[in-house]
């Protein structure tokens, strides 16, 4: 059934289309697009970033008993802006005997990786960049760049301190790479197919991480702490280990080039959320349920990007809940989490999830009714 979907921006994009192909050529209609979609993603990467930055340091004060910013705009609301302009325009401090490509070049990796990865995720009905039919290994791929700009900063660099943050960053990220790439094939198996729209489109009436029982559950909640990881941030900030690293692998940076870092790490973090979003929590899906026309009516009477964004928050919310309530691990720990605890119950979970799939024990395979599937 089509329910009605009066704030959804879908209308708005199909008349510029229209507009647009209406007064200029095929192809030109096609460059004038490309251009102003790529505007509007950089545009909201770095508002996203801006708006992380103040949220987390509100959220820091709330659990450390203080106000966090409360001086620069109403509640400090503006501190975050006042921060970019201050970046913007410091000194870039040059470093003698540092392999000056390679140390210009490394921010550029990290900040590519992470817009790739935030071009291709659906934002909401309608609202996506790019839609690969292998988007989920996409994303995967993509998001391994990142580890190359971290490399190749400490290298660089020619920072006993740096070097030593790059190649515990090398060394966390790739290792927690597997079990985050085996947690998102876990849901690949359920849902069949690796498309995000597909994924999307097939948790209308229940959301993945139900769907499969107990193994979808088990692939999300190693998808977060693998996610949580590969963003370097505490517990697993160990790259960055202020005590032992002063600031690790960006040490050397300044001004616009530790900006790119520093942008990078929050829109990761918000990355890695929206992924788990789109791939175990329905993505932009509002609440449906088979039968219930009215109340489905009144939930996609909510726009699916405020769904989409409201799912992501609370993710977000739980990653810097995370990261304000535990210690620091040590870097042997770490590695053993992965190695020895999270990759063995990945490649266990994955085998389950085949067996249910084949099986037909799913929640849509024992219902087809209650989802309105048969």
């Amino acid at each position: 059934m089509n329910y009605k979907q009066p704030l959804e921006l879908t209308g708005l994009i199909a008349n510029l289309d229209a507009f647009f192909r209406e007064h200029l050529s095929p192809f030109w209609a096609s460059v004038v697009e490309g251009l102003l979609i790529l505007l509007v993603i950089v545009a909201l990467y770095a508002v996203l970033a801006l708006i992380l930055i103040y949220v987390e340091r509100k959220i820091t004060g709330f659990f450390q008993s203080r106000l966090g910013p409360n001086r620069v705009g109403k509640y400090g609301s503006i501190q975050s802006i006042a921060d970019m302009i201050k970046i913007l325009i410091k000194e870039i401090i040059h470093i003698k005997r540092a392999d000056l490509f390679l140390y210009y070049v490394a921010p550029f990796f990290v900040i590519g990786s992470s817009l790739m990865a935030f071009g291709a995720i659906p934002f909401g009905k309608g609202l996506q960049a790019v839609d690969f039919k292998m988007g989920v290994l996409y994303l995967i791929a993509v998001s391994s760049i990142g580890v190359l700009g971290v490399l190749l900063a400490g290298w660089s660099s020619n920072n006993k301190y740096s070097m030593l943050g790059a190649m515990r960053s090398g060394a966390q990220t790739i290792s927690y790479e597997l079990s985050a790439a085996f947690s998102l094939m876990t849901v690949v198996v359920l849902a069949g197919t690796m498309q995000l729209s597909e994924i999307v489109e097939g948790q209308r009436y229940v959301w993945n991480i139900f769907n499969g029982h107990i193994p979808a559950l088990i692939a999300f909640l190693i998808y977060l702490t693998s996610g949580h990881a590969e963003t370097n941030r505490g517990p697993f900030d160990l790259p960055e280990a202020e005590g032992e690293l002063t600031a690790g692998y960006h040490t050397e940076y300044s001004g616009i080039q530790f900006g790119f870092y520093y942008l990078a790490e929050y829109l990761n973090m918000f990355i890695v959320a929206a992924i788990a979003t789109t791939v175990f929590l329905g993505g932009w899906m509002p609440i449906q349920v088979h039968g219930w026309d009215t109340f489905n009516q009144v939930m996609w009477y909510i726009p699916s990007y405020v769904w989409f964004f409201g799912k992501t928050a609370l993710l977000i919310f739980l990653s810097l809940w995370v990261r304000w309530s535990f210690p620091r691990l040590r870097i042997d720990i770490l590695l053993n989490l992965e190695w020895k605890v999270l990759l063995p119950i990945n490649l266990f979970n994955i085998v389950m999830m085949v067996v249910i799939v084949l099986a037909g024990w799913t929640l849509t395979d024992l219902f087809p009714k209650l989802f309105g599937l048969a």
